[in-house]
């Protein structure tokens, strides 16, 4: 299995009546995209985030996170949350919420 998919059908009901938001099987995982920007996804059991440059550094002070690193180098403004870090509703919530946002940010694609 490639990515979990319990999480990733918490990740869509977090995300389900958001304008805009589509979901993209990607780097072996799923992106849920808002207006073509990648807010989140999951990969094996880790929610990845796109938080922006600004979050990033508050983002991975969090506990159970680390760098989003799959190819070798590290994408600043991405962080992969362990299982810990949004077991909780409030806590996957709060992590889709940050994606959401930023990818808000961004223009359209």
């Amino acid at each position: 299995m490639a990515y979990d998919e319990r999480l990733a059908q918490r990740v869509r009901e977090a995300v389900e009546g958001i304008a805009g938001v589509a979901e993209k099987r990607m780097f072996g995982g799923v992106g849920f995209l808002v207006h073509g920007n990648m807010a989140c996804g999951v990969l094996r059991d880790d929610l990845i985030v796109r938080v922006g440059p600004e979050r990033h550094e508050a983002a991975l002070a969090q506990p159970h996170t680390r760098l989003f690193d799959i190819t070798g180098r590290a994408m600043r403004g991405w962080v992969m949350v362990g299982p810990d870090g949004h077991e909780s509703e409030d806590a996957l919530a709060d992590w889709v919420a940050q994606g959401v946002a930023f990818a808000r940010s961004l223009p359209a694609k």
